[in-house]
């Protein structure tokens, strides 16, 4: 999947008990920004254990967050 940044969150965790809070705040703020254009969703990757993506993504329909593994 090829896609163009708009905006970027990274997310590093120590312990599995932060992930779902930060992931969660990183959507919440990129929510925010996707209403402004309307045209980009959100994609969450995992890169490795405890050590995410979060971004804007032209591949993913406004409104729709989708998560890769990666």
């Amino acid at each position: 999947m090829t896609a163009a940044t708009v905006e970027y969150r990274e997310i590093r965790v120590s312990s599995a008990d932060e992930v779902e809070d930060r992931l969660n705040s990183a959507v919440r703020d990129l929510q925010v920004i996707a209403t402004r254009s309307r045209t980009h969703g959100i994609l969450v990757t995992r890169l490795n254990p405890g050590h995410f993506s979060v971004s804007l993504s032209d591949q993913v329909p406004f409104g729709l967050t989708r998560e890769l593994i990666h």
